[in-house]
C-alpha cells in the first residue's frame, strides 16, 4: 500500500469517487480507501436532474444511457385515496438533455464512478477501513487503515476527504454530528417484481405516496421489472402496532389506494430494510488539511431524492477546493468558506421544501392554485437547480407551512 499521497479520499461512493476521479483527472495522485467490495447494494436509487451535470463532467452520460437504467421524467404526488398530482414533467420546464433523468441500480451505479477514478489514475483500495486521522497540531495529515488482510498501514497526505457516508469517520470521532430538530423519520422498504406500472413518460415516475401523519411511500420503478417501495414516517407512527419490517410494510400499503392497486399484482422478494435518524448535518464542514462530503458532511430527508445529488455536487465541489488548495499549497480551514457555505446555502433551500412537505396545512396543489407564478422556482428545487433565487417560492409556502429557521452549523472549523 502506498505510503504517502496528494489526497486521501475515505470512501468510494458516489461523493467520494466523484472527487477522486476529478482531482486525478487534473493530475493529483489520490488514494482512495473503501471499507467495502463493489459492486455493493445500497438504497437511494432515484436520480434528480441535475445529477446529469456531475456525471456530464465525469464523462459518464453516454454510460448511464448504456447501461439501461429506467428513464425518469417526472414526480408525482398521490394522496391517500388515490388521486394523483399533475406530474411534474422536468422537459416541461427546461429544454436540455437533464431533463431526462435515470431510477438506477445503485450498485451499477455507484461501480461506474469508482471505475472511472481508476480510469483517471486514482489507486483504489476496497476492503480497507479507514481507522483515524492522523493529525499534527490539529491539521489532518494522513489517514492510519487496515487492509484487507487486517495489517495497519499509514499513508500520509497534506489533503483528507472525508466520504465515507452516514458512518461518517469524522462525525464519529469528532462528535461533529448534529441532528435535524424536526426532521427525525425512519424508513423501512423492500422491493417486488412485476408490480404495476403506469402508461407512456409516467412508467418511470417517482411517485410520492401520502399515508397518514405526513408519511410517505416512495414507488421507484427500476430495471428488470423491480420496483423499490419504502415507506418514511415517525417512528412513533410506524411502530405502533409492531416492530416487524414485513408487518409495517404490509399494514401502510393498505393506507393508500394508489400503492394497494399497483402493488396488488406484484411479489415482493429480498430482505426488509430499515434505517432512522435521517436528517443531519455535520458542525462543520472542514478544519485544516481535512474536507467532508456527501453524506459523511449532510443528509436530508429522502422526500425529494436528495441523496445522490448531493453527494455527486459536494463531490465535484470539495474536488475544485482541493484542487485550489493544493495550487494554492494551502490546506487551512479557511480555504474551503465557500465550499460550506455554497454547500449549506443549497441543502437549506431543500430543507425548507421538506419542512413544507410535512407540514400538516402544506399541499403542492393549493400552493400552485394560489401561486402559480412559483411554479417554476418550485420545479427548479425538485430538480437541483440550486443556484435559483427562492426567496419568492418560499414567501408562497411560508402562506402555507411554517418554514425552518436557518442552521448556522456546517461552516468550516476555525
Amino acid at each position: 500500500m502506498k505510503s504517502r499521497a496528494d489526497v486521501i479520499v475515505i470512501g468510494g461512493g458516489p461523493a467520494g469517487a466523484t472527487a477522486a476521479a476529478l482531482l486525478a483527472e487534473k493530475g493529483h495522485d489520490v488514494v482512495v480507501l473503501e471499507k467495502t467490495k463493489f459492486p455493493r447494494y445500497h438504497v437511494g436509487e432515484s436520480l434528480m436532474p441535475f445529477c446529469y451535470h456531475t456525471l456530464d463532467r465525469l464523462g459518464l452520460v453516454d454510460e448511464m444511457d448504456n447501461l439501461g437504467f429506467t428513464q425518469k421524467f417526472s414526480v408525482q404526488f398521490v394522496t391517500q385515496d388515490g388521486k394523483q398530482s399533475r406530474p411534474f414533467y422536468f422537459f416541461q420546464h427546461y429544454d436540455h438533455p437533464s431533463s431526462t433523468t435515470w431510477q438506477v441500480l445503485r450498485s451499477q451505479f455507484d461501480s461506474l464512478i469508482l471505475e472511472r477514478a481508476r480510469d483517471n489514475g486514482a489507486t483504489v483500495y476496497e476492503l480497507t477501513s479507514a481507522k483515524s486521522l492522523i493529525e499534527h497540531d490539529g491539521a489532518a495529515c494522513g489517514v492510519r487503515a487496515m487492509g484487507e488482510d487486517g495489517s495497519l498501514h499509514e499513508i500520509a497526505a497534506p489533503m483528507v476527504i472525508d466520504a465515507s457516508g452516514r458512518d461518517s469517520l469524522v462525525q464519529a470521532k469528532k462528535k461533529w454530528r448534529k441532528r435535524d430538530p424536526v426532521l427525525n423519520k425512519i424508513a423501512v422498504w423492500t422491493y417486488f417484481k412485476g408490480a404495476k406500472r403506469d402508461p407512456g413518460l409516467d412508467a418511470g415516475s417517482t411517485t410520492v405516496a401520502y399515508i397518514p401523519d405526513k408519511g410517505w411511500f416512495w414507488y421507484i420503478p427500476l430495471a428488470g421489472d423491480i420496483v423499490s417501495l419504502g415507506v418514511v414516517a415517525e417512528r412513533d407512527y410506524l411502530y405502533r402496532n409492531s416492530r416487524d419490517p414485513e408487518k409495517i410494510i404490509s399494514e401502510e400499503i393498505k393506507n393508500n389506494v394508489w400503492i394497494a392497486e399497483h402493488l396488488k399484482q406484484g411479489r415482493q422478494f429480498g430482505r426488509y430494510w430499515t434505517t432512522g435518524e435521517y436528517s443531519y448535518r455535520s458542525e462543520f464542514c472542514a478544519s485544516d488539511g481535512l474536507l467532508l462530503a456527501g453524506d459523511a458532511f449532510a443528509f436530508l430527508d429522502p422526500v425529494f431524492s436528495s441523496g445522490v445529488f448531493l453527494a455527486l455536487k459536494s463531490g465535484e465541489m470539495a474536488a475544485d477546493a482541493v484542487h485550489n488548495a493544493i495550487a494554492n499549497n494551502d490546506y487551512q480551514a479557511s480555504q474551503f468558506s465557500e465550499y460550506g457555505s455554497q454547500l449549506c446555502d443549497g441543502i437549506e433551500s431543500m430543507r425548507a421544501l421538506v419542512y413544507a412537505f410535512y407540514d400538516q396545512g402544506f399541499s403542492f396543489a393549493d400552493l400552485i392554485k394560489e401561486h402559480p407564478d412559483v411554479r417554476a422556482d418550485l420545479t427548479d428545487c425538485l430538480i437541483g437547480n440550486l443556484s435559483t433565487d427562492f426567496d419568492k417560492l418560499f414567501q408562497a409556502v411560508s402562506n402555507f407551512a411554517s418554514l425552518p429557521e436557518r442552521l448556522d452549523h456546517g461552516k468550516v472549523l476555525a
